[in-house]
This record gives structure tokens, C-alpha cells and sequence, in this order.
């Protein structure tokens, strides 16, 4: 597999079309479809929930991943699988009980993630590294689209690969929050495998081309 993959947020979409919009993305170079959850609790925004997972999973040829950014995840996630999640990442800030959530996460045969939010260091993921198929850094405070990347998130990626790879994890890397042309390069080579892109792609003349584009940025070597 060649990274990065692409996962473009439907939270930038255009929600009066949202059938068109993920046709689009079928037919683009993204590789997978992000979908956020938000509850209004742990993030101070509202999203959309399993109605509208569901009818994006209705029109979607490419797997869904779906970021939890709700407290209590645990009561939800047999339902989001139902839905159609192909991947369901939880917030570690949320989850008291993570290894026990993690473990009913691959138990619905979902990939299972761990989110977590700029300030949380990536050693606290040390005691489940072992259950973890992707780890989402958020490079943005999570709750709002269109925020500014923090650039502390290229540090954070590098330590977080260093700890995969001496744990001999194969969890893929994901970023969050403010990626575009100029930092996917410098983002892949600190060690990101997946980059999620709303606004960059949903507003862009041409969404399908600027997936296109994104992927190729992350691919060329940072001068």
C-alpha cells in the first residue's frame, strides 16, 4: 500500500447534497470516507449521528472511518458498526475504560482507533499499543472545521512512529485538522500515514483534483 492515504471529512460537504458529494469522492483518488460524530459535550459543536452514517454508507464504495468525538462512546459503537463504520476511533480523553473499548471495537470487526487531542501525550497510548490498528493525532482543537494546524503535531508524529515501531506495532498514523498541500510532505515524512482534509478538499473548485493534489504533496520529498 502506498501512503498517504486519503480520508476527506464529509463535515466540509455540502449537506444539501451530501449523495452527490460522496458519489464525488467515489469516483476520486480518496481513499477512505471521514465521518465526525460530534455530541455537543465532549467538543462544543453538534455534527450529525447514525441517520446520517447510515445514509452515507447507502452511497459509499469506500470504507468509512468514523471518528467518535463523544463521550461514552462504548454505548454507541455496535450501533456506528451497523451503520457501516469500517474503522471506529474513540477519544482516549473519552474512554476511561480504552482497553475494554478497543477490545468491543475489533470484536464488531471494525478497525479500532485512539484519538487524541493536541495537548495528550502519545505515551499514554503505551498499554494498548498492542489492541491499536490506527492512532488519530488531532492537529487542530477538535469541534470546528477550517482551524489553523498546530505545529507541534510534526513532533508528536515523529515520537508517536518511534513508539509504533519499537512496540513492532503496525498502526497506521492519522493526522486531523488543518492539512493541505503545504505540510502533507513534511507530515509523511514525520511519520503520518492517513491525512484527513475537509475544508482543503469540500472547498477547492475542483474537490476530486485537490484529493489528487493532497496525495501527491505527501508523496514528494521535503526539501
Amino acid at each position: 500500500m502506498k501512503y498517504p492515504l486519503i480520508a476527506p471529512s464529509v463535515l466540509a460537504a455540502d449537506f444539501a447534497n451530501l449523495q452527490r458529494e460522496v458519489e464525488m469522492l467515489n469516483d476520486s483518488p480518496a481513499d477512505w470516507i471521514h465521518v465526525d460524530v460530534m455530541d455537543g459535550v465532549f467538543v462544543p459543536n453538534i455534527s450529525f449521528g447514525l441517520p446520517v452514517c447510515e445514509a452515507i454508507h447507502r452511497h459509499a464504495r469506500k470504507p468509512l472511518d468514523v471518528h467518535l468525538m463523544i463521550m461514552q462512546p462504548e454505548r454507541y459503537l455496535e450501533a456506528f458498526a451497523k451503520a457501516g463504520a469500517a474503522s471506529l476511533t474513540v477519544h482516549l480523553e473519552a474512554s476511561p475504560h480504552l482497553h475494554r473499548t478497543l477490545s468491543q471495537i475489533r470484536e464488531l470487526g471494525c478497525r479500532a482507533g485512539v484519538a487524541l487531542n493536541p495537548h495528550t501525550p502519545v505515551w499514554l497510548l503505551e498499554n494498548v499499543l498492542h489492541q491499536l490498528d490506527l492512532v488519530l493525532l488531532m492537529s487542530v482543537n477538535p469541534g470546528f472545521g477550517g482551524q489553523e494546524f498546530i505545529e507541534q503535531t510534526y513532533r508528536k508524529t515523529t515520537e508517536l512512529r518511534r513508539m509504533l515501531q519499537s512496540a513492532g506495532s503496525a498502526a497506521l498514523i492519522e493526522i486531523d485538522g488543518g492539512v493541505s498541500n503545504q505540510n502533507a510532505g513534511a507530515l509523511v515524512e514525520a511519520g503520518a500515514t492517513v491525512l484527513v482534509a475537509g475544508s482543503s478538499v469540500f472547498k477547492a473548485d475542483s474537490p476530486a483534483e485537490a484529493i489528487g493534489q493532497l496525495k501527491s504533496a505527501g508523496r514528494q520529498p521535503v526539501a
